[in-house]
């Protein structure tokens, strides 16, 4: 709910509900089972948009629970302020000559809350859990088919978990075997999905396994307190029984659901939390705030077109035409207003380097799809001739916030004035029916974003091949399929040449109008100067918590 005028008694009780803590959802029986960090110690106090969806790793899929998964778990390595990925369980990994096999060792000395060793057998079973057909994950296939040894088929029912490529070799030996070489795969690691799982803790659960704290089980920097599936307040408190608890130096973290980001920025200045985001009405008032900061992100925003929905969209000059008809300087400046910058391509800017020149990926393929009412002029004109139309009525799918919504409405905007004959009909729902109108490819157009899973083009590239599961729009190109597929077989132990591929195959889907790139994020913000050493990931978790600490 949207409040425009904020009152005192409000913040006064938000105020509250945040100074002690977390209020009690689940009155005193669920979500208590840990002790609160004694009074005075090390305390961050910060917001969260929504309520987190679940702390399943083999069901996460967002934002969020990525965030807390990373904070109360610890998989085979971590990212560490540079993105690198740093000693997690494992200690240390050899690869086989051919790249197949990748043998990890892992320490003896981490614990699961409950006093039960980390060892091998939780990763095997974690990793078979996650690409069984009986969990139904979606990041589990999405993660590792075409990566880890036999996924594809166990992932389909073909053949039973047990085939999946992994293996404890002995309990501080986890053996994997990935179907193609996979440069990429020590970041891939690293992601929520892999996480470790104690068997029979999950399988004492059952189905309530994740749904509060008391079904939860850490071996990571922090244990999760006063939490259900629907609290609206929680906390990361130090876990002393981590492996590495010396370098923790936060006792704890308390989070408030804050959808109004009035009512955020509210707390923010009575100094009731720590660190919120700005909408873009907000910047202006506040990007001279000394604490005011901006944080360039990964994720790109695009306009898709679902090529089976109408002869029109089928037509390559009709979508390259919409591509070039809106003015996307004048969005991220005026409409956006938090930092964010104009895409003109698909990989994002800053985020992978080539690698023999360190050259930025973006620098090096320039700009694909830039903004130009004269060639879009002209690509509608041949569209139109092509399906024999001289007007034509499309539909944009979007969720429903705010801030989207008044970026659907500028674009529509310019693209029925830059584009004689268009009508667009604006289609704002939910996140949720957003994605299950997308899942059955039921739009037209289609307002979506896309942030990297892991530190390689791959990411983004492999969305577009014939069959992706992400290729919701109709689109095939064998020789695109060619040049992606290339870079995960043939030529995935020579990364110089995968990248060439990377390039020509980015360049040829734009060749193909097969999107319509708008920006790349950044968060605009106001961030405690008291806070130090959280870390800002490239991919996966957005957050890292391990080496918060507050200023003295």
């Amino acid at each position: 709910m949207k409040l425009k005028y904020f009152t005192l008694l409000l913040a006064f009780g938000l105020l509250l509900s945040i100074l002690v803590a977390c209020s009690d959802e689940t009155g005193g029986k669920e979500g208590t089972k840990g002790e609160s960090a004694e009074e005075g110690g090390k305390v961050l106090n910060l917001t969260n948009p929504d309520a987190i969806p679940t702390m399943d790793p083999s069901q996460a899929s967002d934002e969020s629970s990525f965030i807390y998964l990373a904070a109360t778990k610890e998989g085979l390595y971590r990212l560490d302020n540079n993105a690198k990925p740093v000693d997690g369980i494992a200690t240390d990994h050899t690869v086989s000559e051919d790249g197949l096999t990748w043998t990890f060792t892992l320490r003896e000395d981490a614990e699961w809350e409950n006093g039960d060793p980390v060892t091998a057998h939780d990763f095997v079973y974690a990793w078979q859990r996650a690409v069984d057909p009986k969990t139904g994950s979606e990041y589990g296939p999405y993660m590792m088919n075409g990566v880890i040894k036999n996924a594809t088929k166990v992932s389909e029912g073909k053949v039973p978990v047990e085939k999946l490529g992994v293996t404890a070799k002995d309990d501080y030996t986890f053996v994997v075997e990935l179907e193609n070489p996979t440069p990429y795969f020590e970041s891939l690691t690293t992601f929520g999905t892999f996480l470790p799982l104690n068997q029979a803790f999950v399988e004492e659960q059952g189905d309530k396994f994740a749904t509060s704290t008391d079904t939860l089980l850490a071996n990571g920097p922090y244990t999760i307190e006063n939490w259900e599936s629907t609290s609206s307040s929680w906390e990361l408190v130090k876990n002393e029984d981590y492996w590495d608890a010396d370098t923790v130096q936060m006792d704890k973290l308390t989070f408030e659901v804050v959808k109004d980001p009035q009512t955020a920025v509210s707390l923010y200045t009575s100094g009731a939390v720590d660190r919120v985001d700005l909408t873009a009405d907000l910047v202006d008032k506040y990007k001279s705030h000394d604490d005011y900061v901006v944080t360039p992100g990964t994720f790109v925003y695009f306009i898709k077109f679902n090529q089976k929905a109408n002869k029109a969209l089928a037509n390559t000059n009709i979508r390259a035409a919409i591509g070039r008809a809106f003015d996307k300087q004048a969005l991220v400046d005026e409409i956006l207003n938090n930092g964010s910058i104009v895409a003109n391509g698909l990989v994002p800017a800053n985020f992978t380097p080539m690698p023999e020149s360190g050259e930025d990926f973006r620098e090096v393929n320039g700009d694909l799809v830039t903004y130009d009412k004269e060639a879009a002029h002209e690509y509608w004109q041949k569209g139109l001739k092509e399906i024999g139309k001289d007007k034509l009525e499309l539909e944009l799918l979007s969720v429903d916030d705010k801030a989207t919504k008044t970026m659907v409405e500028y674009i529509a905007n310019q693209l029925s004035t830059n584009l004689p004959g268009l009508t667009i009909k604006l289609k704002q729902v939910p996140k949720e029916l957003r994605l299950d109108l997308s899942s059955k490819m039921e739009y037209e157009l289609q307002i979506s974003r896309w942030g990297p899973d892991f530190l390689d083009p791959f990411t983004y590239m492999n969305l577009y091949t014939t069959g992706s599961g992400n290729n919701l729009m109709g689109y095939s190109n064998p020789k695109y399929d060619e040049l992606v597929n290339e870079t995960a077989t043939t030529l995935a132990q020579d990364n110089a040449a995968r990248y060439q591929n990377f390039l020509k195959a980015e360049k040829l889907l734009f060749e193909d109008a097969v999107i319509a790139p708008i920006y790349q994020s950044s968060r605009a913000q106001l961030i405690s100067p008291k806070i130090e050493g959280v870390h800002v990931n490239p991919f996966g978790s957005t957050y890292e918590y391990k080496w918060a600490n507050v200023a003295e």
